[in-house]
């Protein structure tokens, strides 16, 4: 198995494609694999290297308290160990927040960014959904809370549209053998409810692009745009009717422009 140590635990990745490295870091108690649907694009093109966080997936699972500075650190520990230098770092929720702590701590890492249904900080909102969902990640029984997690993340109309597909998430999460565990779960959630880059995102350098979907309810547009007034030379993609999963409902669209963002940014091209 692939398994790197770095930063005191072991970080379990996969690569996948030649080229330039992407770094794919996925959102809160979601592992690599899930990267999956947009892998398929960005292998033709990069060296794709998708990380299960700590806590997640096959990695390790140690004791809290959990930051997203502590993942980033993770997450550039790896690369070293990789023996690679600078790599383009995309990030999905959680994974957005990881990635945004990487730019600020080590730049000279980053080729480019791509933030997507990010924040810089909690509002007093969704601070309250990750208190939720961690809450109830301890008290629901695993389909259950698939169905409430749905509920956050997608939209009324797709529920309409893909009921089935939810249906069958919900009954795959119940038969998990091995899910997360609470005290991961829950340390994630700390992560996220304690990150804050805003006042220092204006730092950030590299061509940066951030989308989200204007339906989000988990984290709403205007904490997307508040980013986007820090990194004022940052390109933004903003999907109308979309949720906090607009990078699967609308997947040919999100894959093409997250493609060619990274294609036009190669160092290759420079």
């Amino acid at each position: 198995m692939p398994l790197i140590h770095t930063n005191g635990i072991e970080l379990f990745y996969t690569e996948r494609g030649e080229g330039e490295p992407l770094v794919l870091l996925m959102g809160l108690g979601a592992d690599g694999s899930l990267w999956e649907e947009h892998v398929r694009a960005y292998e033709q093109h990069f060296r794709c290297i998708l990380i299960d966080n700590r806590g997640a997936g096959s990695s390790s699972e140690p004791k809290g308290p959990y930051t997203t500075k502590i993942m980033a650190a993770d997450t550039i520990g790896l690369l070293d160990a990789l023996g690679i230098e600078r790599a383009h770092f995309s990030g999905i929720s959680m994974g957005s927040a990881i990635a945004q702590e990487a730019a600020l701590t080590a730049p000279e890492r980053i080729i480019s960014l791509t933030l997507n249904c990010s924040w810089a900080v909690c509002d007093a909102y969704t601070k309250r959904v990750f208190e939720t969902l961690g809450n109830a990640y301890s008290l629901m029984e695993a389909d259950d809370f698939q169905k409430l997690l749905q509920l956050i993340i997608y939209t009324p109309a797709y529920h309409e549209q893909h009921l089935q597909v939810l249906e069958a998430a919900q009954q795959a999460a119940f038969e998990q053998p091995s899910p997360m565990t609470i005290h991961t779960f829950q340390s994630q959630c700390e992560a996220c409810i304690s990150h804050h880059t805003m006042g220092r995102l204006g730092a950030i350098a590299a061509p940066t692009l951030i989308t989200v979907g204007d339906k989000d309810i988990f984290t709403p547009l205007p904490l997307s745009l508040s980013i986007a007034e820090e990194i004022k030379h940052a390109e933004k993609h903003i999907f109308e009717g979309s949720g906090h999963t607009h990078h699967w409902d609308r997947l040919e669209d999100f894959n093409r422009i997250t493609l060619d963002f990274l294609l036009r940014h190669r160092e290759a091209n420079e």
